[in-house]
């Protein structure tokens, strides 16, 4: 049975220990051989554009654009739909790599065998 972890992370820097959370926890499982699809929602959107995950700071944890990089490389990371049109992000205007997807796409990821789910 393949291994795939899908992880939606909603808190951006308006909660950085559970953003910083989610993509360090990504990050590793890519690192581990785990197939990871990171979702961006709500203040976590601002990171599918270019420099944003450069503005992140968080004290004593892996700087976001290097586990943003390592998950691109490796994993796939989906915009939300909704959360990307109430911010005026447009496909144009994400970092290569980033897809937008709605709802639909996410149910059928999280319910494909062998998945685990995490919401941060």
């Amino acid at each position: 049975m393949s291994k795939k972890l899908v992880i939606k992370v909603t808190a951006g820097a308006d909660a950085p220990e559970r953003c910083s959370q989610a993509f360090t926890v990504a990050a590793v499982a890519v690192a581990s051989g785990v197939e990871v699809s990171l979702w961006l929602t709500g203040e976590s959107s601002w990171f599918a554009l270019p420099g944003r995950a450069a503005e992140f700071e968080l004290p004593h944890a892996a700087p976001l654009p290097d586990l943003l990089e390592s998950i691109l490389a490796a994993g796939r990371v989906t915009l939300c739909t909704q959360c990307a049109a109430r911010r005026g992000i447009e496909q144009q205007d994400t970092v290569e790599g980033v897809r937008i997807a709605g709802a639909q796409v996410f149910v059928s990821e999280i319910m494909a065998d062998g998945v685990q789910a995490l919401v941060y």
